[in-house]
């Protein structure tokens, strides 16, 4: 290609980073997420999974859906009380609503300062919905359909 088309190509205008630098940026990306995926995986598979999921919403958001053993705990409330519901040598899962949503990104941070290991659960609840793995209301479980634009219909892997 030459420099006229690169410069025209709005996927190639800023050039990729090199391998070295990608692998290095994949990684650390990898050291800071999970995806819904996975973490339902974990949780699947009996026993302790390594880590706890803390859902950072509003207690109404909670009442409308929630992961199946999560921790409640809003945000605003993790100074105050993360040391009496969460043991900081079991690392934290935090999710929030959705990718449109900053909350689990707030309250990992929090938890980051107070010295708590964190991964973010990319998707958040949405995505935990919409790939159909069940979850909690106040009132009773809940198994949605699988959303066939975010996961798999027939099957438990996507490949990925």
């Amino acid at each position: 290609m030459t420099t006229t088309q690169l410069t025209q190509n709005p996927v190639l205008r800023v050039p990729p980073a090199s391998p070295d630098a990608a692998a290095a940026y994949f990684s650390a990306s990898l050291a800071f997420h999970a995806d819904v995926s996975d973490v339902a995986s974990a949780l699947a598979a009996g026993g302790d999974p390594g880590f706890v999921v803390l859902d950072s919403r509003s207690t109404a958001a909670w009442d409308q859906g929630h992961i199946p053993g999560a921790v409640h705990l809003p945000t605003a409330l993790i100074p105050e009380q993360a040391e009496q519901l969460l043991d900081k040598s079991v690392p934290v899962v935090t999710y929030c609503w959705g990718p449109g949503c900053n909350g689990a990104t707030r309250a990992a941070l929090a938890l980051a300062q107070l010295g708590y290991q964190v991964k973010e659960m990319l998707g958040g609840f949405e995505y935990w919905a919409r790939e159909g793995f069940a979850y909690e209301t106040w009132e009773d479980t809940r198994t949605p359909d699988t959303d066939p634009l975010t996961a798999p219909v027939d099957s438990d892997d996507c490949g990925c």
